[in-house]
């Protein structure tokens, strides 16, 4: 709620079948808007050398063998302020991470996954990390939050104006 607050001007996320309708009544509680910049297919991400790297698309029985990974901020948990879509399947191994950096190193070390928008800056991983677009009926809406009383500052424009650039190619 760091929007809400404003200690932060804007927040970037994302909505999602499972989370949307959670996420709207909050925002109108708290008179946030949220502006969708684009929309996109989730994506599985792991290392080129997976078992699975070869597929051209995964559905999430695929994954269930792997561990999934996922990132988590502060204490306060729910799948509706999840960052990775279908955190709530059932799966046979999960790891919870605090620190995104540990998420490469368990991707590269554990044959571990995370389901996520397909955007990943290969600053922070080089080649060793791909995405493989997921087969499920799902459709990740991504976008910013503000007070519906303020506008983006002159820094919000130009952060919004880069994220566009991830419109088309996820990459």
């Amino acid at each position: 709620m760091d929007v809400k607050n404003r200690f932060s001007d804007m927040g970037i996320l994302y909505l999602s079948k499972s989370n949307e309708n959670v996420l709207k009544k909050i925002f109108e509680e708290n008179h946030l808007h949220f502006q969708e910049l684009f929309t996109t297919a989730p994506h599985v991400f792991l290392r080129k050398g997976h078992p699975l790297a070869a597929r051209e698309k995964l559905r999430l029985k695929d994954l269930k063998p792997y561990p999934r990974l996922n990132f988590v901020q502060g204490a306060y948990e729910s799948a509706n302020f999840a960052e990775e879509l279908f955190s709530n399947e059932n799966t046979e191994k999960s790891i919870k991470i605090s620190d995104r950096a540990a998420i490469v190193n368990f991707m590269i070390g554990l044959d571990g996954y995370t389901v996520s928008s397909g955007i990943f800056p290969k600053y922070l991983h080089g080649d060793a990390i791909i995405s493989i677009p997921l087969a499920e009926d799902e459709i990740i809406r991504i976008g910013f939050i503000l007070n519906k009383d303020r506008e983006l500052s002159e820094l919000g424009k130009i952060y919004v104006e880069a994220l566009k650039q991830y419109r088309n190619n996820g990459s």
